[in-house]
């Protein structure tokens, strides 16, 4: 949303070409002070409509932002739903797919998981992939290296779960923990967290996330649109059935 002081302006402006003759301006000081007066006046007295416009700027951000994840989608759906290295769940053979955007210390990612395992064991003909997106530091980003180098040992769905279950920041010592508890041969994952091809993976997604608008987790893309924050299961659904209804698009 804009700015209280953009909100203002632009509430000043319709103000003024409502009242003012138009190609009117000030040319002195006295006008000048006398117009102000006259905004302020107005102001006082239709407060709403400060409300009014911050609501119709919202919508119009929304609506801008929607349209350039849209066109932005058409452009990197190979990259959102076809990269064969990405990590993913359900069905090989899918009628959809969902892709999450997602960070290991975000705590609606840790509510999500309950949605997304839901989702999976009743739902056979979905596929769930995951774009590890590390936006909240280095212990983040540990642990989304750490979750793709599990992926080389078979365990990235095991060492995914338990991350996101752990009460509490994911440190870097947590994910070590947690990855040894798993079974995981922590030589090998060591190496394979400070490997090129895991960073360049994640450098990838967080590139892929930039061109799609997306600056915070979690955030899903369900065919041709993107849900931005967390999505109540029942909405999961609807997405789901949405696509179903009409059609695959880009999944």
């Amino acid at each position: 949303m804009k700015t209280f002081s953009h909100l203002l302006m632009a509430t000043c402006i319709f103000a003024c070409a409502s009242i003012m003759p138009v190609n009117a301006a000030p040319k002195t000081a006295a006008e000048k002070a006398e117009i102000e007066t006259i905004i302020r006046e107005y102001l006082l007295a239709n407060p709403s409509l400060l409300r009014e416009m911050a609501d119709r700027l919202e919508t119009e951000d929304k609506q801008a932002e929607e349209a350039l994840r849209n066109k932005a989608l058409l452009t990197f759906k190979d990259e959102v739903f076809k990269t064969a290295t990405d990590p993913f769940v359900g069905s090989k053979t899918p009628d959809v797919t969902i892709v999450e955007f997602m960070d290991y210390n975000c705590g609606w990612c840790k509510k999500s998981m309950r949605e997304i395992s839901s989702l999976i064991e009743t739902d056979k003909n979905i596929k769930v992939i995951f774009k590890d997106f590390p936006i909240f530091g280095e212990h983040s980003e540990y642990a989304a290296k750490a979750a793709l180098a599990a992926g080389k040992q078979g365990k990235y769905w095991e060492l995914h779960q338990v991350l996101l279950a752990h009460d509490g920041q994911v440190t870097t010592d947590v994910v070590n923990q947690l990855a040894e508890a798993q079974g995981l041969d922590m030589k090998k994952l060591a190496a394979d967290i400070g490997s090129k091809e895991i960073g360049e993976r994640i450098a990838a997604n967080m590139q892929l996330a930039k061109n799609l608008a997306i600056n915070g987790t979690p955030a899903f893309v369900v065919d041709a649109k993107v849900h931005g924050g967390y999505l109540p299961l029942a909405e999961m659904h609807a997405a789901i059935a949405e696509v179903r209804e009409n059609g695959c698009k880009m999944c």
